[in-house]
């Protein structure tokens, strides 16, 4: 998958020589093609799902400590169907290790708390995670292209009814790898991207590998296409707002597709 990625977005290296005017018909070229591989990945076979409408808030944070390490936080807050209530709340610290300028190692852990509903009666289950990632990023026209993969350890909580409560009665394990990309296309076009308005453009699938059977039973558990627009305030922070499409394979033939408002911010120090 890494190397279709790269043949897509090899870099053009004459293109730095042409005038203004053709450089923006570039821009917009790349985004069109990037656009388009993102929206149809979420688009698979939506005729035969049971549609969503939630809202996700987001705040991705890395904070530099030496030269080497970093640490990682993002914190998200998400509603069910129709924003009625909170469906998760995760947090999900990180420590970063850079191998070179564009390559970084990550191990973290993840709680999160997610709503659930048996026979009618609604609460909130935990979830564990431990997780491990490699980011690789490289050069596409005037901007980069990051690939993000991650292999999950999840400890999750099934439920059971108590004096008409939702209890946590035990956990399963399952593992989970996420393959993930994500381009950040300045608007005014600018090689060296400080403040302004960009585009951003990414898409992930999830893959469940291990003890399938404690989660959905199959492989592949979910993919999220995302495409939105954002502000660049200072080199160290960004707000963005955009549509994810979320289509979810669960158990037997359940599929759902959810269309997600997302609002996030991005944090570098």
């Amino acid at each position: 998958m890494f190397c279709i990625c790269r043949n897509l977005f090899l870099p053009v290296t004459h293109m730095l020589t042409l005038s203004m005017a053709i450089i923006t018909q570039k821009l917009k070229m790349h985004l069109k093609i990037i656009l388009f591989l993102v929206l149809a990945a979420g688009m698979v076979m939506n005729g035969m799902a049971q549609s969503q409408f939630s809202g996700w808030l987001a705040a991705f944070n890395t904070i530099k400590l030496n030269n080497n390490f970093s640490f990682y936080s993002d914190v998200q807050v998400r509603s069910n169907d129709q924003w009625q209530h909170m469906q998760s709340l995760l947090l999900r610290p990180g420590l970063n290790y850079n191998i070179a300028k564009n390559k970084m190692l990550t191990a973290g852990y993840g709680y999160i708390s997610n709503r659930r509903t048996v026979s009618e009666v609604s609460g909130y289950m935990p979830e564990h995670r431990i997780w491990e990632q490699f980011i690789v990023s490289h050069p596409v026209a005037f901007t980069s292209l990051l690939h993000r993969f991650r292999v999950e350890q999840r400890f999750i909580g099934t439920p059971v009814i108590e004096n008409n409560d939702l209890k946590r009665d035990n956990y399963v394990y399952a593992n989970r790898f996420r393959y993930f990309f994500r381009t950040i296309v300045p608007l005014s076009g600018e090689k060296k991207f400080e403040k302004g308005m960009f585009a951003s453009l990414q898409n992930e699938v999830f893959l469940n590998f291990g003890n399938k059977r404690n989660v959905n039973g199959k492989t592949f558990d979910q993919n999220r296409a995302y495409a939105s627009v954002g502000y660049r305030v200072s080199k160290t922070f960004d707000i963005e707002t955009g549509y994810m499409n979320q289509y979810v394979s669960g158990k037997n033939d359940a599929i759902t597709n959810n269309h997600i408002l997302q609002l996030a911010t991005y944090l570098r120090l």
